[in-house]
């Protein structure tokens, strides 16, 4: 498969730019707590974002009083991070990986989060897997996931039939408030909580 961090680390620069990825504007910014508020469990709790790219969430979340750890395999959007996660308190942990396959360790996480990310992994299903394994009994794994106007991603139905075989419980929460993405959206985005081991 071919390497995909040299197109990330050449986005990552102009990738704050979009409403959604950098939550400059106040109103996307206090969108997007509003809703991980109504996600997440109350601070502090320990969680892992997936996929972290420039860290706007896991700053965003740290500055709650959360525990982050943040799993990017693209340095430059590392880099990106860490400036910006700068003075936040707790400090945010970030690690340089593949997502599919976090080198973290099973069983340690209140809450598994991953926004946009599943449907580029090269296997969803395993990716899921692996990410499950990481939650402490009682925990969740988020999933804000679409299928784009351009083709590109993961429908909620397809998402909820990858974690299928994981949980017996998970909630579907459609994502189609505007000021989630800076302006009017016409196609499917969603967040899925699939619940963690009860023991």
């Amino acid at each position: 498969m071919t390497d995909q961090r040299p197109l990330w680390d050449d986005a990552a620069g102009t990738f704050d730019s979009a409403p959604d990825h950098g939550l400059r504007d106040a109103v996307a910014r206090d969108a997007w707590t509003r809703l991980l508020r109504a996600l997440l469990p109350s601070p502090p709790a320990r969680i892992a974002d997936l996929g972290c790219g420039t860290g706007t969430l896991t700053t965003l979340l740290a500055r709650e009083g959360h525990e982050l750890v943040g799993v990017d395999f693209s340095p430059e959007m590392l880099r990106i991070a860490r400036a910006k996660a700068a003075g936040s308190s707790p400090a945010p942990v970030f690690v340089e990986a593949d997502v599919q396959d976090p080198p973290l360790t099973a069983a340690s996480f209140d809450v598994v989060l991953s926004r946009h990310v599943l449907w580029a992994t090269a296997d969803p299903a395993l990716a899921v897997r692996n990410w499950h394994r990481l939650l402490r009994p009682g925990g969740r794994l988020v999933l804000i996931e679409g299928r784009w106007s351009t083709g590109a991603g993961l429908s909620a139905a397809a998402c909820q039939a990858l974690v299928a075989p994981l949980a017996e419980t998970t909630e579907l929460r459609r994502l189609d408030d505007p000021a989630l993405w800076g302006g009017a959206i016409a196609d499917e985005r969603y967040a899925l909580t699939v619940a963690g081991p009860r023991s």
